[in-house]
Formats: C-alpha cells, sequence, structure tokens
C-alpha cells in the first residue's frame, strides 16, 4: 500500500491593504513629484516628495501597529522608495537647474539616482546584521529631501534654476555619493516615544513645529542640509577620538 503524501501547506492569497495603501500613495506622490517637473510646477514637485517622505514613514509603523508586515511589502516598499526617493528628486533637480549643464546635468542626475538604487540594495541585504542606531549611508529619503529641498526654496524665493546650476551639481553629487558611503548617520530608531518626557521637551516641540510654519522651505531645507553633514561630521569626531587615543597609549610608560 502506498502512503499518502502530505499536501504541501497552502500560502495565503492576497496582500495586506491598510499598510500598501500608504506604499502607494507615497508611490504617486513621488510620481506626481516628476509630473509637476515636466511641466514647470517646481514647488508642487517639491512639495509632493516631502509627502511622500511622510507616507513612507506612516506605511512601516502601521505596518507594525496592525500586525500586518509582510515580505511583500518590503519589497513594494523598496520599489516605491526608488521612484520617490531614486528617480524623483533626480528628475525634478534636472528640470529645475542641471538640464542646462548638458552632459555634466545628466551625469549628476545618474550619480544620484543609481546611489540610491545601491542604496535601497545595500539597506535590504543588511536588514539585521546592523546597529539599528545608525543608518550606513545617507538614508534615501534624506537625500531626496535636502535636493529638492533646494528647489523648493528657489521656487518659493523667485529664484531661476540655471542660476544655481553649479550648486545644484554639487549638492546632487554629493547626496548620491552619499548614499553609498561608509559615513553613519543616526536613525533615531532608540527614541522611546511611548515614555514620559520633562515638560520643556513638549515646548521644544511646539516651538519646532512653529519655526517650521514660519518658513516650511527654508526650515526643513536647512534641518536637511544639518542632517546630511551631521554623518562626515560624526565620522571625523570619532576618528580624532581614535587618533588620540592611540597617542595616549603610545605616550605611556
Amino acid at each position: 500500500m502506498t502512503p499518502e503524501v502530505p499536501e504541501p501547506p497552502r500560502r495565503p492569497r492576497g496582500i495586506y491593504l491598510l499598510p500598501n495603501l500608504f506604499t502607494t500613495a507615497a508611490l504617486f506622490a513621488g510620481f506626481y513629484g516628476v509630473i509637476a517637473a515636466i511641466h514647470g510646477r517646481f514647488e508642487a514637485a517639491a512639495v509632493a516628495v516631502y509627502v511622500a517622505m511622510v507616507l513612507d514613514g506612516l506605511d512601516g509603523r502601521v505596518a507594525r501597529m496592525t500586525h500586518t508586515e509582510s515580505e511583500f511589502g518590503v519589497q513594494y516598499d523598496s520599489l516605491a522608495d526608488m521612484v520617490s526617493f531614486g528617480v524623483a528628486p533626480a528628475l525634478i533637480m534636472y528640470q529645475w537647474a542641471l538640464s542646462g549643464l548638458g552632459k555634466l546635468g545628466w551625469f549628476a542626475a545618474f550619480v544620484y539616482t543609481a546611489g540610491a538604487a545601491l542604496r535601497l540594495a545595500r539597506f535590504n541585504v543588511q536588514v539585521g546584521s546592523t546597529d539599528k542606531r545608525y543608518f550606513m549611508g545617507l538614508p534615501s529619503p534624506s537625500a531626496a529631501a535636502v535636493t529638492t529641498g533646494l528647489v523648493w526654496v528657489g521656487a518659493d524665493q523667485g529664484w531661476t534654476g540655471s542660476d544655481w546650476a553649479s550648486v545644484a551639481f554639487v549638492l546632487t553629487t554629493l547626496a548620491g555619493l552619499l548614499m553609498v558611503s561608509n559615513f553613519l548617520f543616526h536613525s533615531f530608531k532608540k527614541i522611546d516615544l511611548k515614555g514620559k518626557v520633562p515638560f520643556v521637551v513638549v515646548v521644544v516641540a511646539m516651538l519646532a513645529f512653529a519655526l517650521v510654519y514660519s518658513q516650511p522651505p527654508v526650515i526643513l531645507f536647512v534641518g536637511f542640509l544639518v542632517y546630511v553633514a551631521s554623518g562626515p561630521t560624526l565620522a571625523v569626531l570619532r576618528w580624532r577620538q581614535r587618533r588620540r587615543r592611540r597617542q595616549e597609549g603610545g605616550a605611556r610608560p
């Protein structure tokens, strides 16, 4: 008598709706940013990328809160990030300022796009094996924020993109290279949002919101620019500490 072979377990069909709706909205925001830039609406294009950042930060938290994490959601989120924070910022910056530089312009845009793709691929394969307190390489949403932030400030102030082509070239290329660098950037994942904090923290948060509201393009751009500079600055400080320790160790009898 032939023994019965057990049937393999059936995989559940379908996907979780709620977190993937946020991911789809973030993808749409990035796509809209490209369309707006093509039509010369650079302020709307830059704002769309910032909206995609907010939605990208929500989809993962919603998935964890509702226990709807899935491998599909992880891969979909990564592909949406490539569009919203890889392709869209490069094309927006190219349309605003880099197109006048000819081959140098599309070179800078490609360096940024390729850097975002490599950054996302490296992040996917290193999940769970790195210190969660830090990101290795500049996160693609922050790179998108600092590049499109310049476009937003320029559109808000009435600047002509061609006048800022050199600055846009340096900023776009640097953002692309920082994404594939080994510099460490704070992830802020260890901040306990559920715990109690001193009252002064609430006051500072209130003042921060008021400051951003007063001049959103300038304040957000400067804030992300400081974050971009924090990675190399932290690396220099650590190098100086290691050098000082070696000198003190060598000076001991």
